[in-house]
């Protein structure tokens, strides 16, 4: 068992320390890819989807899909994700032209948001 609440692989909001953190606004989408540390310092990543949605009344949230991904699943998970991303290059070429699609760094960066917790009506502790 781990941690404060007794359940295998789920860790109190106070026993995780974030090490590292980026944002990748993708079109209507950001992902998140957090690394976190327990207090063994034992590091693992969640990435976590996030989705801007709206209610009937026309009012704002954000909708997530969260994935905690432990470091002896690196491997397996990257040959996976590689596995899966060259099918879908290789099925649909045209989708992709080179590394970075039709857009340029440039273009990329012009089109660039700094992604702050506050926008997402988030706060941090």
């Amino acid at each position: 068992m781990d941690e404060d609440n007794g359940k295998t692989g789920e860790f109190s909001e106070q026993s995780r320390e974030e090490i590292f953190s980026k944002a990748v606004r993708a079109g209507k989408r950001t992902y998140f890819f957090d690394v976190k540390a327990t207090r063994r310092n034992d590091y693992y990543l969640t990435i976590t989807e996030s989705k801007k949605r709206f209610n009937r009344d026309g009012k704002s949230f954000y909708e997530k899909h969260k994935v905690f991904l432990y470091k002896e699943d690196f491997e397996k998970f990257a040959e996976g994700l590689k596995e899966a991303v060259d099918f879908i290059v290789a099925a649909n070429p045209q989708i992709i032209e080179g590394p970075l699609g039709d857009e340029s760094e440039a273009v990329m960066a012009e089109n660039f948001t700094d992604v702050q917790f506050e926008d997402l009506g988030e706060t941090k502790a």
